[in-house]
């Protein structure tokens, strides 16, 4: 048999086993725990002659007649709030002695370099080391004495730390390798 021929049997076959089940689907005896509004349904698609359903008594006037009026007048009010507590008394507290000393101020200079030195690269053949950089945005590398994203220069590069400093001269920091 060539297989165009084995594929359209099995299509076929596949059609024809769907086909069925659906309709055995559809229908199959509904029992009444399958559910009300399914049996309700099929029953009015097969026999008409199903009995009618009607609307339960609601009891209208009931519904009309509103809400009942407290029968005390220091009912609960759910919308008020009792007074707050006043606060407890609190001694004064000392005041600090004359004579303590300010607290120091805060450093005077360009903040700190937010670079972290994450690895070193040597290059044996040309006696060059390269440091590699990041600042949480980007990866850089650079030799000694070169630039980095524009404003920071490396001075020396050793095996656990970089030398960096402001290009414009501001300052100097010592950045350690980063630990993984």
């Amino acid at each position: 048999m060539p297989p165009e021929r084995r594929r359209l049997v099995v299509l076929l076959s596949v059609l024809a086993v769907t086909l069925v089940g659906a309709l055995a689907y559809d229908f199959w005896p509904a029992s009444e725990s399958a559910g009300p509004a399914r049996a309700a349904a099929r029953a009015g698609t097969r026999a008409s002659s199903a009995p009618t359903l009607t609307a339960p008594d609601v009891h209208l006037q009931a519904l009309r007649s509103g809400t009942p009026p407290p029968e005390t007048p220091l009912a609960r009010d759910l919308f008020r709030f009792k007074p707050k507590a006043a606060p407890p008394r609190v001694a004064p507290a000392a005041r600090p002695e004359p004579s303590a000393p300010p607290p120091p101020a805060a450093p005077s200079g360009p903040p700190p370099i937010p670079m972290k030195f994450i690895g070193l690269v040597e290059a044996p053949q040309q006696a060059q080391k390269i440091a590699i950089l990041s600042d949480g945005r980007g990866i850089y590398q650079g030799r000694e004495g070169d630039i980095i994203e524009g404003r920071y220069r490396i001075l020396r590069i050793g095996v656990e730390s970089v030398d960096m400093a402001y290009v414009d001269g501001g300052g100097r920091q010592t950045i350690r390798l980063s630990g993984s």
